[in-house]
C-alpha cells in the first residue's frame, strides 16, 4: 500500500461498513501501533511472522466477541419491551407462554404451580403486562410474608378505630390494586379463615375492610404457590371452593432441570443486565456456560442467578470462565426433612409414631403454644390433640 497506511485503510473500512471485523497483520510490531490500531477500531493485532494456530486463536476471539455483543445488543432490546425478564427457548416454557399468551386475553383467575425459584412471579407480570390491564397498577403479595393477626386488614383494608393500633383508615391491596392485577404469591400459606373471606371477595367483587362497610374492586387475580396444592386441599389446609375459583386456567412452571435448553440465554440474560449498568464482564466462555449447564440447579433460576451475580462480582476477565463458576456452590443444602424421614424409614417406624414425634417436635419449638403449633401444622387445636392421642 505505497500511498495508503493500514491505519486509514482501516479508518476508510469502518467508515463504509460499520461493525466489520478487522485483523491488522503488520511485518513492523510494536506496542504503540497496537494501540493505536486498536483505537482506530481493530479487532486484534497480530504481527509478522507468526503462526496459523496464532493467528486462528485470534480470528476465533474476534468472533466470539463479536457473538457476545450481538447477544447483548439482543438482549438490550428484549429487556426494553414487555416480554420482560422470561426466556423461553426451551419446548417447555414455550408450552408455558403459549398457555399464558391466550390467560393474558381474558379475566380468569390464574393459579401458577411450580418449584421455588422458577419464575411464577416473573410469568404472573408477563401476563398482566400483555393484558388489557397492563397500564394498571401490578401488586404483588407474599402471603406468607403477612403477619398473621394483620393478613384480614392488610388485603382488604381497614377503618380507623377498628382495633387498638388502628389510628387511621387504610385502604387494603385489593383496592389498591383496582383496575389492574393482584398477584397473591404463596396463596396456599393463607389462612383458612381469611381464605373464606377472599372466596367472598372473588365472587362479589367488593371488599370488607375491617370495621368498615362493602367496599367495591375490580382486580384480576393471579396465584402462585410451591406446594402441591391438591394434596392441601385433600388434606383440609386449602379450600376447595377456593381452589376452583383460582384454578380456572392452571399454569405448572417447569424447574430449570427440565428445560436446560434455557441456560444459555438466562445466563446472556443476566450478564446483558451487568453490561446494561455499564460495568462488569460482557460474556462467557463455551467450558464456563457447559459447566453451568451440566448441573440440575435444585434452587431453579433462583439459584443460577446467584452463581452468575458471584461470577461477576469475583472475576478478574472481561468473560467470565471456568475458574470463576467451577468452585462455586450449586446444590441446595440438604433437606433436613428427607434426613429425618429416611431415619424413620430405615427404622420401619409406622405413619402415626413419625407423626406424633414431628407435631412434638413442633411443640417445643413453639414452647407448648398449642394455637401457634396447630397454625404452623395447618390444623386446628382439636385435631392436634386427637393426633397426639
Amino acid at each position: 500500500m505505497p500511498e495508503l497506511r493500514g491505519t486509514d485503510l482501516l479508518a476508510e473500512l469502518l467508515e463504509r461498513k460499520p461493525g466489520q471485523l478487522v485483523l491488522m497483520i503488520t511485518a513492523f510490531g510494536s506496542i504503540e501501533l497496537a494501540v493505536q490500531a486498536v483505537r482506530a477500531g481493530a479487532c486484534d493485532f497480530v504481527t509478522k511472522p507468526f503462526k496459523l494456530p496464532a493467528l486462528l486463536l485470534a480470528v476465533e476471539r474476534a468472533l466470539r466477541e463479536r457473538r457476545m455483543r450481538r447477544e447483548i445488543v439482543r438482549l438490550r432490546r428484549e429487556l426494553g419491551d414487555d416480554r420482560g425478564a422470561l426466556v423461553a427457548a426451551s419446548p417447555a416454557m414455550q408450552k408455558v407462554l403459549d398457555v399464558a399468551r391466550r390467560a393474558s386475553r381474558s379475566m380468569a383467575s390464574v393459579l401458577i404451580t411450580g418449584e421455588s425459584g422458577t419464575g411464577k412471579g416473573a410469568l404472573a407480570r408477563w401476563i398482566h403486562d400483555r393484558g388489557g390491564r397492563g397500564s394498571g397498577p401490578f401488586v404483588h403479595v407474599n402471603c406468607a410474608a403477612l403477619p398473621s393477626g394483620l393478613v384480614e386488614a392488610e388485603l382488604f383494608g381497614v377503618r380507623r378505630g377498628a382495633f387498638t393500633d388502628a389510628r387511621e383508615s387504610r385502604d387494603g391491596l385489593f383496592v389498591e390494586a383496582s383496575g389492574g392485577t393482584i398477584f397473591l404469591d404463596e396463596i396456599a400459606e393463607m389462612p383458612l379463615d381469611v381464605q373464606s373471606k377472599l372466596l367472598q371477595v372473588l365472587e362479589s367483587s367488593r371488599v370488607r375492610p375491617v370495621g368498615g362497610g362493602e367496599v367495591a374492586t375490580d382486580v384480576r387475580v393471579i396465584a402462585a404457590t410451591n406446594r402441591v396444592i391438591d394434596d392441601a386441599v385433600h388434606a383440609g389446609q386449602f379450600r376447595l371452593d377456593l381452589f376452583f375459583r383460582l384454578n380456572v386456567i392452571r399454569i405448572e412452571m417447569p424447574p430449570l432441570r427440565e428445560r436446560a435448553g434455557d441456560i444459555p440465554e438466562l445466563v446472556n440474560a443476566l450478564l446483558a443486565r451487568v453490561a446494561l449498568a455499564g460495568s462488569g464482564p460482557i460474556g462467557i466462555t463455551d467450558d464456563a456456560m457447559r459447566w453451568l449447564g451440566r448441573h440440575d440447579w435444585p434452587g431453579n433460576v433462583r439459584e443460577l442467578a446467584n452463581v452468575v451475580e458471584r461470577a461477576v462480582a469475583l472475576t478478574d476477565h472481561d468473560t467470565i470462565v471456568l475458574e470463576d463458576v467451577r468452585d462455586l456452590p450449586s446444590r441446595a443444602p440438604a433437606d433436613p426433612t428427607g434426613e429425618l424421614l429416611a431415619s424413620a424409614a430405615e427404622r420401619h417406624l409406622p405413619l402415626a409414631e413419625v407423626e406424633r414425634g414431628y407435631i412434638r417436635r413442633v411443640l417445643d419449638a413453639c414452647d407448648g403454644n398449642v394455637s401457634r403449633a396447630a397454625r404452623i401444622l395447618g390444623i386446628d387445636r382439636r385435631t392436634l390433640y386427637r393426633k397426639l392421642g
